[in-house]
């Protein structure tokens, strides 16, 4: 049903910052840094990068890998544990808190979104919601993980799959929306 909107409502929808100045001055800065300082770079300047994460308020492990071609749109907001990595061409908007748990994989080209709108409220509000990414687990290629969303530790979501709920520990889950496929096993001295 469609409420009439009263001033204050119906002037939100005309446009205007949804963050301070402050907050849209740093991330101009950050983009900027970014790019000049890290999204050339090759693969081996991993620690270079860490730097400049950490520089904006990242967390990160001092064995973590972030590509070059990666896209982080607020480091403040982003926490990556020991021997995480974030892959070539993968996009982490950080609106809400993201963290990257150890040994946790994101592929090529896949996109962390931890910031929706809220489609009930007639201002159509920004709202972030922190991402978890557990230990261990993988986002394949161009998965997605929406806002809010938990993947438990070793959990896989498989290449181009969409998680806009929790994926359970140690699952493998594939599809838009993502469902369990089976348990992951994890082998040890075994062949494959």
């Amino acid at each position: 049903m469609i409420e009439p909107l009263d001033g204050h409502a119906a002037r939100s929808w005309e446009g205007g910052a949804s963050f301070s100045f402050a907050n849209r001055v740093y991330r101009v800065a950050w983009q900027a840094t970014w790019l000049l300082l890290a999204a050339w770079t090759p693969p081996a300047l991993r620690g270079w990068r860490r730097m400049l994460l950490r520089l904006f308020g990242a967390q990160v492990a001092p064995t973590a890998n972030v590509y070059g071609s990666a896209r982080i749109w607020s480091p403040a907001n982003l926490a990556i544990g020991d021997h995480a990595a974030i892959g070539p061409r993968a996009t982490v908007y950080s609106m809400g808190r993201v963290t990257i748990g150890a040994y946790a994989v994101i592929s090529q080209g896949a996109h962390l979104c931890a910031g929706t709108h809220d489609i009930e409220d007639a201002a159509f509000q920004l709202r972030a919601r922190p991402i978890t990414i557990g230990a261990r687990a993988w986002i394949a290629a161009e998965a997605f993980v929406g806002p809010g969303v938990t993947i438990g530790e070793g959990a896989v979501l498989g290449a181009r799959a969409c998680a806009m709920r929790d994926i359970a520990a140690w699952t493998v889950c594939g599809g838009n929306p993502a469902q369990e496929i089976r348990q992951r096993r994890i082998r040890f001295g075994e062949p494959a």
